[in-house]
């Protein structure tokens, strides 16, 4: 079993790709349309989950570690769960903010680990 966990992140990574292409193809130019709005909303709401999520603990009185895990916990969604849903029961165009967001929050969330992982945990 432990052989195959370093694997799972990219197994991940390549299932979430093919939702998202998946929903891409089936509406490329109203997605070319409407990107750009999409593309905000999609940053603002990840943004906002991140940091809000943050606050909570901060809020909350929680320790460093747990007020990054709530920030991430927060700010990430599982927007493949969100696509299929979307596409399964309304339209390609439905899914659009879910596929954008698969990939946002990859990159987002990758920077914001990054970031965090520079900064020394604050005791209590």
């Amino acid at each position: 079993m432990r052989k195959v966990l370093p694997a799972l992140p990219w197994a991940s990574a390549v299932v979430i790709s093919l939702i998202v292409a998946v929903v891409v193809a089936g509406s490329a130019g109203k997605i070319v349309a409407a990107g750009g709005i999409v593309f905000l909303a999609v940053v603002l709401h990840n943004g906002f989950g991140l940091g809000l999520g943050y606050l909570a603990g901060k809020l909350g009185r929680l320790d460093d570690k747990a007020r990054r895990a709530l920030a991430f916990e927060v700010g990430m969604q599982n927007s493949g769960l969100a696509a299929t849903l979307a596409t399964a029961h309304f339209t390609p165009l439905a899914a659009l903010p879910s596929a954008v967001f698969s990939l946002w929050h990859n990159v987002s969330g990758a920077i914001v680990a990054a970031w965090l992982a520079r900064k020394p945990l604050k005791e209590g």
